[in-house]
């Protein structure tokens, strides 16, 4: 079962900012490590490959991107904001 942080990470155009070679995050991959938690809080390290597609739409590779992100939470758990951490 996906949770509403994973689940938020996989709509969110957070992760595209996160792209360095023009391409695109595959879910398929996102990982989600919770480093510290608390009921409105969690610090989490975000990690999923970038799609490289070549001109003819062929995929050319991956690159492994990653941020580290605090995200508030309300009183039912659903993900209010995502703060990257620098």
């Amino acid at each position: 079962m996906k949770t509403p942080i994973h689940e938020y990470f996989a709509r969110t155009p957070d992760l595209a900012a996160l792209c360095t070679q023009n391409g695109w995050p595959d879910n398929d991959s996102l990982r989600i490590d919770i480093l510290e938690e608390t009921p409105d809080r969690v610090h989490c390290a975000v990690s999923f490959d970038e799609i490289l597609v070549e001109g003819a739409g062929c995929v050319a590779g991956r690159v492994r991107c990653w941020a580290r992100f605090r995200v508030e939470r309300d009183a039912r758990g659903r993900v209010i904001a995502a703060i990257r951490e620098m």
